[in-house]
């Protein structure tokens, strides 16, 4: 009897409030399984070797955190991607990432805060070279917009490749590892997320939330084009790679 090909994913939130969004309704609509855990609620890890493909999200926590919870996490996130497996990284699931093969984590010049720099410009994403050609970013414009909420960056190890700048923040998009993706941006925002965001994040809350609302609408339908394209892209990367079997 031919083995049956799962396509199951761990989602990791690092707070409650930073779910998988977005990126939940698109594994929804491809018919793909996933288990969400929240670890700031206290949630365990299960068995990750258990599950195809691990997709972390953001958080206000830092990678550089000496505490049990950040610990853990870089050592399931190294050893699921050292066994070859898919990952995509949000904001600090990016910076996990990074720091678990070797990179390091720091403080950037800024903190990128919601849509616009400090020029009062668009944050946007510029693609690189590397950009340009890889899977995960085909059908993808050379520079897109983006919403921002971070106050450190990376810097990658030695054999990662940067596909994605910006102009306050350069390392906008990694690959660590053949199957292994992060973004600094976020691109997993529901209408409802964002309606929790900037009520309850310390940085939104000093902001003009009706400002934020218009901005939010008015990038709504672009935000979730580009995610549709880049998470299709590594949801087909996923499939062409090595499946669990049932």
């Amino acid at each position: 009897m031919n083995a049956v090909r799962r396509f199951d994913f761990l989602i990791v939130k690092n707070c409650a409030r930073e779910g998988g969004g977005l990126l939940e309704v698109l594994l929804e609509k491809e018919g793909l399984s996933f288990t969400s855990i929240d670890l700031d609620a206290g949630d365990a890890f299960p068995d990750a070797n258990t599950y195809h493909g691990l997709i972390v999200m953001g958080g206000p926590d830092s990678a550089n955190d000496d505490t049990p919870k950040m610990k853990q996490e870089i050592e399931v996130i190294r050893d699921h991607v050292r066994s070859g497996k898919p990952y995509f990284g949000v904001c600090l699931g990016l910076q996990t990432l990074v720091k678990a093969l070797g990179g390091s984590v720091v403080r950037n010049p800024v903190k990128e805060i919601g849509f616009h720099d400090p020029s009062g410009e668009q944050f946007a994403v510029d693609l690189t070279a590397l950009g340009v050609k890889d899977p995960l970013l085909k059908g993808l414009p050379s520079s897109f917009p983006v919403f921002q909420l971070h106050g450190e960056t990376v810097v990658p190890a030695k054999g990662m490749a940067t596909l994605g700048t910006g102009e306050y923040c350069v390392e906008q998009i990694i690959r660590a590892a053949p199957l292994a993706y992060g973004v600094q941006f976020h691109i997993e925002l529901t209408e409802q997320m964002f309606e929790e965001w900037i009520k309850e994040d310390s940085e939104l809350r000093t902001m003009h939330k009706e400002q934020l609302r218009k901005e939010f609408q008015d990038s709504r339908a672009i935000f979730e084009e580009h995610l549709t394209i880049m998470f299709g892209n590594f949801l087909s990367l996923a499939r062409s790679s090595t499946a669990v079997s049932a």
